[in-house]
């Protein structure tokens, strides 16, 4: 039988990515679906489903930081398991009527369509408070915990996500596009925040120098949003499991719209590639994490 130590340096090793996703995945949803064991109704039904079947780059930058720092993944589950919550209810809520009013997420029915608006408001606030319970079940100092809380609000609230989702939507009745510096500033909030708490996990729980992660992050919200961008034109609905061309259909501003489809696309990939340089401090161990950012902007769905 491998002891403790064996099966910690185990546990740290680099996986691929495609594996590293899958681990994550399974890390995340084990968590959540532990935390709402017992519980009977459309809301915890609702809840579980909006958590499946998604890519958890998310939860996998939690743990890929983490294993960067020397953090057991058992330490990093309850941030892992956090960021997908989080992620999920934004989508529940972005889906509804109120705001992009989409019936299809990841090629089946948005939460309210499958059950009903009420329940979606529902099944998304359950979400966001479960994200705090279980981010403090993360197994790190008292101080690096309460900068993991204090920093995932931040990025979830007005000063991050909703301010960007706020200011998307202010965008849409606007009397003039926004301009490329205020789309950046915009998705920086709306995509990017989430993304880049995700890189920096690994660095907080460590109390270590976020410098590298932190441009790694930033890079890589952008780059994903614009790839999201280029998928809204050249994405098959079929394959991209939502929407498409919806941006275009309502004149929005976006980084295709600004830049021209093969700017945009140039633009995501010096962004890959910068933040894939950031990483240079980690060396070969990091390799995971460069194939993450090349595959934000590969991705067909």
């Amino acid at each position: 039988m491998a002891d403790a130590g064996t099966y910690r340096l185990a546990a740290l090793a680099r996986r691929p990515l495609k594996d590293a996703l899958a681990h994550a995945a399974e890390v995340a949803q084990a968590r959540i679906g532990f935390a709402l064991s017992g519980l009977q109704g459309p809301v915890p039904d609702a809840m579980l489903y909006a958590v499946s079947g998604g890519k958890a780059l998310r939860a996998f930058l939690v743990l890929e930081t983490a294993r960067l720092h020397q953090i057991n993944p058992v330490a990093a589950a309850g941030a892992a398991a956090a960021i997908e919550c989080l992620h999920a209810y934004s989508l529940v809520h972005d889906d509804m009527p109120c705001m992009d009013n989409d019936a299809l997420r990841r090629g089946l029915p948005t939460v309210h369509k499958k059950w009903d608006e009420a329940t979606a408001v529902l099944a998304g606030d359950g979400l966001q408070a479960l994200a705090f319970e279980l981010l403090v079940q993360s197994e790190c100092a008292p101080r690096a915990k309460l900068n993991l809380l204090m920093s995932l609000a931040n990025a979830s609230g007005i000063r991050g996500m909703v301010g960007g989702q706020a200011a998307d939507i202010a965008a849409e009745t606007a009397a003039t596009p926004l301009d490329l510096d205020q789309i950046i500033a915009l998705q920086a909030g709306k995509t990017g925040a989430l993304i880049s708490w995700s890189a920096l996990v690994g660095p907080r729980m460590a109390e270590q120098e976020r410098e590298p992660l932190s441009i790694y992050g930033r890079a890589l919200g952008l780059a994903f949003q614009i790839a999201d961008d280029v998928l809204d034109i050249t994405g098959n609905a079929s394959v991209v499991g939502k929407a498409v061309g919806k941006d275009q259909a309502a004149g929005k501003a976006t980084f295709v719209s600004l830049l021209g489809l093969d700017g945009a696309k140039s633009r995501a990939a010096d962004l890959v590639q910068e933040a894939c340089d950031a990483l240079s401090p980690y060396g070969d161990d990091a390799e995971t994490l460069r194939e993450a950012a090349r595959f934000v902007i590969a991705r067909t769905h």
